[in-house]
């Protein structure tokens, strides 16, 4: 397989993510006679100090003429004024819109050897497979705004088209899964969680009969996934909502820097990324985990490419570095020694099956 993929390593760590993802990415062209072609691009903080924007038009035309696009992180101190009047993460709101991905796809799984790195009892999260299917492109993130010295306004807004197709790929989802979503809202206070709530019923009732569904308020659902993490299987939730409960849910898998994430729309051209930040205490440093930065990249070999051998071969040989005692210094124990994101990297390759 040919495939053109558009790389915007952003800020931060990004780019030291990024990079590692992009090895592993050559690694399994090598190994299964593929030929990717990278074409690198600015974003975020990066592209506001090069050319004044936070998405310039280059970057827009090599994410559009791509099969898919692997971003590492944007945003930082040096573009943190709340008035400036341009700002890093404007670039990626933008690009998701652009991109037309309206479907986050975060999953969350515990790793037999770093059921210790979580704060939670490894009683509690052993065996937790979750997916989390956040809406990605309404919601109070992309509704009206105002702002006046005295009081501000975040309109959120949610259509019945937003919530059906998202509630669609949950549905298909869950039908390749356990059967069983739990739909997260705020239905006992938001006109948005009330229509969201009657779409999912409908959507679901009609066109996926063999998925069992519940309903969540948001707040029940942020304390059973630490209560109760293995009884979730598909988890729907609109776009706030699933920004924070996926930061909760990172600590069940031990770190931010092992969850990875996909954003998909109606065609093959999907974004990937890690769901951390762009965690500037330790840009520049080489120390960073990439982990989750390369299973956003078996994603992408899923989701965009259509490799499922491939991106399993990924997962497996992270969960086999791992198993033989990869630590970044995110998951190390106290005191114990840990490993450079360079790495990190080399210990994946190293494991991927041909």
């Amino acid at each position: 397989m040919k495939a053109r993929i558009a790389v915007l390593g952003g800020d931060g760590i990004g780019p030291e993510v990024t990079a590692e993802a992009v090895r592993v990415l050559q690694a399994v062209a090598a190994r299964h006679g593929h030929e990717f072609e990278f074409v690198e691009a600015l974003v975020g903080g990066a592209a506001i100090d090069a050319s004044g924007s936070p998405l310039p038009p280059r970057t827009i035309d090599a994410c559009r003429t791509s099969a898919a696009v692997l971003l590492g992180a944007v945003g930082g101190p040096q573009w943190s004024d709340p008035a400036a009047r341009v700002r890093p993460e404007q670039g990626l709101l933008e690009l998701r819109r652009t991109l037309g991905v309206f479907a986050n796809l975060r999953p969350v799984r515990t790793q037999p050897c770093l059921l210790d790195a979580s704060p939670l009892r490894p009683e509690v999260i052993r065996d937790v497979d979750i997916m989390v299917v956040r809406e990605l492109t309404g919601g109070i993130y992309f509704g009206r705004k105002s702002r006046t010295a005295y009081e501000a306004e975040d309109v959120c807004s949610y259509s019945a088209t937003e919530i059906e197709r998202v509630t669609r790929v949950a549905g298909r989802l869950a039908m390749g899964r356990r059967r069983h979503i739990v739909s997260v809202d705020k239905a006992n206070v938001l006109e948005t969680s009330r229509l969201w709530r009657s779409v999912v019923e409908r959507v679901l009732g009609e066109e996926f009969p063999e998925v069992r569904f519940e309903h969540m308020l948001v707040d029940a659902a942020a304390m059973h996934l630490l209560r109760r993490p293995t009884s979730f299987d598909v988890l729907l939730t609109e776009n706030m909502f699933g920004d924070i409960l996926t930061d909760e849910a990172s600590m069940l898998a031990g770190s931010l820097g092992l969850l990875p994430s996909a954003s998909l729309g109606e065609t093959s051209v999907g974004l990937y990324e890690p769901i951390h930040g762009s965690a500037p205490d330790i840009a520049g440093r080489g120390i960073a985990n990439p982990l989750g930065t390369i299973l956003s990249a078996a994603l992408l070999l899923r989701h965009s490419l259509g490799l499922e051998r491939e991106a399993a071969a990924v997962e497996a040989a992270v969960g086999d570095a791992l198993a033989a005692g990869l630590r970044t210094a995110d998951i190390a124990p106290a005191g114990a020694g840990s490993v450079g994101s360079r790495a990190a990297g080399d210990a994946v390759i190293d494991r991927l099956s041909g």
